[in-house]
């Protein structure tokens, strides 16, 4: 009884993160759409800004290894909907960026199995089992969940060789983002308009 009721807590917790996360997200979204509108900033000729604030955003949010971050999210939608970037182009690059931002994720695991892992946590023996196992699908299919990047550390951890921890990232990111981006704009225009 007592163990139904602390999953259906972390469930929740897990529900909670979600929504914080996303309306985080949606936020500065918002925010970003606000100032290019506040400053009048032109819309034309903007979009090469527009893929490198999207590039640097997304490497930045990427390097980041136990603290999630979403503002990528938003710099690519607001490039998106915003700059009127090519949704394609902006996935692709925010990818690159991804999984360039794993790099760090994967020599921290690589370097520092004890500091970033230890064998006494719960679950490492059979994380470390699995990625061993599936190799480079077991990091494509880890790359796919959206809450945090952990393909990196397992990796690093599972000594996997770089090349073939950023050759199945790379596909997972284009994928995740695709999705996200996709459905992000759909959401928005579900929204009702900015007052100013």
């Amino acid at each position: 009884m007592a163990m139904e009721r602390l999953k259906q807590k972390r469930w929740l917790r897990l529900v909670l993160y979600l929504v914080i996360l996303t309306g985080v997200s949606f936020g500065f979204y918002f925010l970003l759409q606000y100032l290019t509108t506040y400053f009048g900033i032109p819309v034309e000729g903007f979009a090469p800004v527009a893929y490198l604030i999207v590039f640097g955003v997304t490497l930045a949010c990427n390097a980041f290894i136990f603290v999630p971050v979403v503002f990528h999210i938003a710099s690519m939608m607001w490039a998106i909907e915003s700059c009127n970037c090519n949704l394609v182009l902006v996935v692709l690059v925010a990818s690159v960026a991804g999984a360039l931002g794993e790099i760090t994720g994967y020599y921290a695991g690589y370097l520092g199995k004890r500091i970033a892992l230890a064998e006494s946590t719960p679950g490492y023996s059979r994380f470390a089992g699995w990625m061993q196992r599936y190799g480079p699908w077991g990091i494509f299919l880890v790359s796919l969940q959206p809450l945090a990047d952990i393909a990196g550390l397992l990796a690093g951890v599972s000594k996997l060789p770089l090349w073939k921890f950023l050759l199945p990232v790379w596909p997972a990111k284009f994928i995740k983002y695709f999705f996200i981006c996709y459905f992000g704009g759909e959401i928005l225009g579900l929204l009702p308009p900015l007052p100013f």
